[in-house]
């Protein structure tokens, strides 16, 4: 049989939920061919262009978008026989049209998802962006608060910082569209905590042999620009520049813009501040009954996502557990 020219799995989303890592992990399998760029976003369109996004540095990242079929096939066409081919784009658990396409055309694909505590993985977000130059709002509470102003407005769906933490409403259609045994959910904690077993999990799940990656690098976290007179002078420069890349080839803003955003920091910054427990209680509204409704939906429990502790970045979270002696880590679980 001559086999289809598309991916045999998907890691779908969350994003900021760890799944840059899980698509670096795997990409280092012998029997994995895993797409370069990770993110195609191809399964977001419909064989056209992107919708003409309008936020910070929207027109310049919706260029990267891979729409054209052919150039979507084209990722996995190195794939050696035998090996699996994946790819990674953490909206495609947002999006309801993903859903019915990847339905349609993928009918035999696995598809891995990474849910991530909603609450940190919006902060995450917001501090991708913030730390990029993109966002404006220096305030991430009231970043959040904008999502539904800013939707209305036309910008692209990394900004939406509720929407895309709202795991019950996502997994609830998906799986009115795919069987829930061809779906793993993993948890971002789990990659953190345990990362061979998770990796096993997710290999066993593919039908890949286990136990030959070992590690799972560090994800994509930017240093982190402290408010200030550095941000102020600098951010709007890098908007500005962002903007302006819409008019030229993708990788030369991108070469452009490191030295750009080097200024926003001014030095190797790599603290980022948690967030406090009034900022954490100010949006538990926001995701309570959402929790609630995929836990009942998934058949475990996420009720740690509802208290007020935050958690940290991945770069935090690995720190505290490599401080753990193993009897402190086999107490934890």
């Amino acid at each position: 049989m001559t086999r289809s020219p598309g991916p045999d799995f998907l890691i779908m989303g969350a994003p900021k939920a760890g799944t840059t890592a899980l698509h670096a992990a795997l990409s280092l399998h012998p029997q994995v061919h895993a797409s370069v760029p990770k993110e195609a976003k191809y399964w977001l369109c419909d064989d056209a262009p992107p919708p003409a996004w309008r936020g910070p540095g929207d027109a310049h990242s919706q260029q990267e978008w891979i729409w054209r079929r052919e150039d979507y096939h084209r990722l996995f066409a190195g794939a050696e026989p035998g090996q699996l081919r994946g790819e990674s784009t953490p909206f495609y658990l947002w999006s309801r049209g993903a859903h019915r396409r990847i339905a349609d055309a993928l009918p035999e694909a696995k598809l891995i998802s990474v849910v991530r505590d909603p609450i940190d993985r919006a902060y995450s977000n917001w501090m991708h962006l913030w730390s990029d130059g993109l966002e404006p709002e220096a305030d991430f509470v009231r970043a959040f608060e904008l999502q539904d102003e800013r939707v209305a407005a036309g910008w692209a769906p990394f900004w939406r910082y509720r929407d895309l933490g709202l795991y019950g409403e996502q997994f609830a259609h998906l799986f009115e569209h795919i069987d829930p045994r061809r779906n793993l959910i993993l948890r971002y904690k789990d990659i953190i905590d345990e990362p061979v077993l998770t990796l096993n999990r997710a290999c066993e799940f593919l039908g890949i042999d286990p136990d030959l990656v070992t590690e799972i690098p560090r994800d994509n976290a930017r240093s982190y620009a402290e408010p200030g007179w550095r941000t102020r002078a600098f951010g709007p420069v890098v908007r500005a520049g962002a903007w302006l890349g819409q008019y030229a080839r993708p990788e030369v803003w991108r070469a452009a813009s490191v030295p750009l955003v080097g200024l926003l920091t001014g030095s190797d910054e790599t603290h980022r501040p948690h967030l406090t427990p009034e900022q954490r209680a100010a949006l538990l509204p926001a995701f309570e009954e959402d929790v609630l409704r995929f836990s009942k939906l998934i058949g475990q429990d996420f009720s740690d996502w509802l208290d007020t502790s935050s958690r940290g970045s991945f770069l935090q979270r690995t720190e505290v557990t490599r401080s753990w002696a193993p009897s402190d880590l086999a107490a934890s679980k």
